[in-house]
């Protein structure tokens, strides 16, 4: 919706100088509401000029065409397809810019022939690129059957792949490609070495430099092979695949040196940073509607009856479903009335009572949390435990050993939410903060695993039972390589992440299906096909995502197997929606879900930060592999490197990273954010005005049109 002082008003002549004294029809027009409004909302100022500073003064036709283009002269004007006119509009308009081009320079009439040739290639190479858009058609198929809150899903899944694509082709570019060609001879390259101090060294070759590969060495069946590959052990350890395998200093490009710990080091920060810089860039624009969107319950009404209909959906099953959920929605919403009339009756006794009763089962939600943690710190205690013994066990036990932790984190994503959805209907919330308040504590619980599980690493790394590890600051007995072994965990929970999701598909939804389709019994007709719940798609996915975050670091390959997974997640939730599923009654809009969507990535990606950061500057880095075994932590790559510039540069740094900049700085970023939130508030107050302004100009129609019916009456 434009402003009416944007668009031009037909009250624009009524109170112009000129026409205040001409006609007692002026004194008529002034009788209209949003004139009486205006003057009651400033008392202070006098007569129709108060008005006239609201409303744009036309002075003459191509003014006021330039004015709704946007334009200052007919040389500026925007391309006539971009401006909100009328087609006999756009012909005055553009009978005005020829007028004009005959009167100016050459060099302008070339300016302006080659500022559309340039617009014209531009706008050709746009429609040529979105074909080569990935999925452009499949997703447009699932938006025609099942409308934009499916089809954001499929398109927030998308976006998740081209990501790790691109943080793929950091990694390999600045990580795996160098280490793979020095290796090979392919460069000059320095190996890294080990310089402790004399004072930390145990023998001439200190226990916590030896790090032995298992399962490399003897007789090796051929299950080890399989345990290998879905675990990240044995011939995979010492691939490219994980941080052990980097043991490249420094590669000499002629004159020219690539130190590949600050390599390493900074391209993680820069796929973090990244990842955060695109998801806020895609989420602004979801934020700036929820912040000046503040509709009362009537409009919410309204816009869900005349403009809450999908013109994108095609198929008839998904139409009866979308009138579904439109009268879902309707009925939501009356439910929700009668809740808040309800908490308004309510006595204290009653209100005591209720409260009481959230207390308790919050108590429980807590209760459920930490069996879920405990479980999951106990599995990976005694999984660790068992891998680090010399002991032969069959293939399966082993199997079953080493996915432990992500079997016992994958159950306690499936049962903390349905203990959830089953105790939050006994705390009497409105269906819409029940649904919001369920997403959050499964947002928690998927992210807070994964959160446990590597507190869980860290106490078995940072745990030393005697006085012999204290030279290496970390268990090197258990953990010779102990980035290798966080990378091992999160490549397995990835893998088992991917089974899980094939599992359910091929062996729950599509057995569910035939039984409901070709099976007589009355149960199965009674359960009904499995919903495509687009907030618990959402979740796995996020889930999987925040674990490649995390494991980036350990597993610089992780991002092409993360983005392989998708790839294949993208064709089993197509195929599954297409043949199994039935869209969920509880629909999303494209607009929330997008905003929704990136909110929890956002979650995801600030929990990746911290077991990064941690690890980066507080758990001493491996003697015995990887890049940074001549660092006491992987963060001392960055004060070496600066210790290498020259001493003016040095002095520039220092003082950056002293608390005499920090502080100003600090007060500089605040200042900026308080005037970025009152932007925001004059931005809000503004439409809020708008707003105002067009439902008076609603009002003045009423009026004029009841005036214009008693004039005929009279006549």
């Amino acid at each position: 919706m434009a402003a009416p002082s944007g668009l031009g008003s037909p009250l624009d002549e009524v109170f112009l100088p000129e026409a205040q004294n001409a006609s007692p029809t002026v004194a008529f027009l002034h009788e209209l509401p949003s004139y009486q409004s205006m003057l009651r909302r400033r008392p202070s100022a006098g007569g129709p000029r108060d008005y006239h500073s609201l409303v744009r003064p036309a002075a003459g036709e191509a003014r006021h065409l330039l004015d709704r283009a946007g334009a200052r002269s007919p040389g500026t004007v925007p391309p006539l397809r971009e401006c909100a006119l009328s087609i006999a509009q756009k012909r005055q308009l553009r009978a005005v810019q020829e007028a004009d081009v005959q009167f100016r320079s050459g060099w302008f009439q070339w300016k302006r022939t080659s500022c559309r040739s340039w617009r014209r290639l531009v706008d050709d190479t746009k429609g040529l690129s979105s074909y080569l858009e990935l999925w452009r058609h499949d997703i447009r198929c699932i938006e025609g059957k099942f409308g934009t809150g499916i089809q954001s899903y499929f398109s927030f899944l998308r976006f998740l792949v081209i990501l790790n694509v691109v943080i793929f082709l950091l990694v390999f570019s600045f990580i795996t490609l160098p280490s793979a060609l020095s290796k090979n001879g392919v460069f000059n390259a320095s190996d890294v070495k080990v310089s402790l101090k004399s004072t930390d060294l145990i023998s001439a070759k200190p226990p916590c430099t030896t790090y032995t590969v298992s399962g490399t060495k003897g007789l090796i069946y051929f299950y080890s092979y399989i345990i290998d590959l879905l675990s990240g052990t044995g011939f995979l350890e010492t691939t490219s695949l994980f941080y052990g395998y980097y043991t490249v200093d420094t590669i000499y490009l002629g004159a020219l040196e690539y130190h590949v710990p600050l390599g390493y080091l900074l391209t993680t920060l820069t796929y973090l940073s990244l990842s955060l810089l695109w998801i806020v860039k895609r989420s602004v624009e979801g934020f700036k509607q929820s912040l000046i969107r503040n509709e009362d319950q009537f409009q919410s009404y309204c816009n869900k009856i005349f403009a809450g209909w999908d013109f994108c959906i095609t198929d008839v099953s998904a139409a009866q479903l979308k009138h579904s959920s439109l009268h879902y929605e309707l009925k939501t919403d009356l439910e929700e009335e009668r809740l808040k009339q309800k908490v308004a009756d309510r006595t204290t006794r009653e209100k005591l009572r209720i409260y009481c009763l959230r207390i308790f089962l919050n108590g429980l939600v807590l209760v459920v949390l930490s069996a879920c943690f405990y479980s999951i710190y106990r599995a990976t205690v005694y999984s660790q435990g068992s891998l680090s013994q010399e002991n032969k066990t069959r293939f399966e036990d082993n199997l079953l050993v080493q996915y432990l932790p992500s079997m016992v984190i994958t159950m306690a994503n499936f049962l903390g939410p349905l203990i959830f959805s089953v105790l939050i209907k006994f705390e009497d919330y409105s269906p819409a903060f029940e649904i919001r308040l369920t997403l959050m504590r499964c947002v928690f619980v998927r992210l807070a695993n994964i959160g446990v599980l590597l507190f869980s690493l860290w106490t078995q790394i940072t745990s030393c039972t005697n006085n012999k590890c204290q030279p290496c600051g970390y268990n090197y007995r258990l953990y010779p390589c102990w980035e290798t072994r966080v990378g091992q965990e999160m490549y397995k929970l990835l893998i088992f992440d991917f089974i899980i999701i094939f599992a359910v598909t091929v062996f729950i939804d599509f057995p569910r299906k035939l039984m409901v389709t070709y099976c007589p019994v009355k149960a199965f007709q009674w359960c009904g096909l499995q919903e495509f719940a687009i907030p618990d798609n959402v979740l796995e996915i996020v889930y999987g995502q925040t674990i490649c975050w995390i494991g980036t670091f350990y597993c610089p390959l992780l991002p092409a197997i993360a983005t392989i997974k998708y790839f294949v997640v993208f064709y089993i939730k197509k195929i599954s929606l297409m043949h199994t599923c039935k869209p969920s009654t509880r629909p999303f809009r494209a607009s929330s879900s997008n905003f929704f969507f990136l909110v929890v990535l956002l979650i995801g990606l600030v929990l990746a930060f911290i077991p990064l950061g941690l690890s980066m500057t507080r758990i001493p880095s491996s003697k015995a592999c990887g890049p940074f075994v001549k660092f006491e932590r992987s963060w001392g790559v960055i004060a070496h490197t600066i210790d290498r510039f020259p001493g003016a540069l040095q002095k520039i740094l220092n003082s950056v990273a002293s608390e005499a900049f920090a502080v100003p700085f600090f007060m500089v970023i605040c200042l900026v954010m308080f005037y970025c939130m009152a932007l925001a508030g004059a931005h809000k107050r503004v439409v809020s005005q708008l707003r105002e302004q067009l439902v008076m100009e609603s009002r003045d129609k009423l009026f004029l049109i009841r005036k214009l019916t008693e004039a005929q009456r009279l006549s």
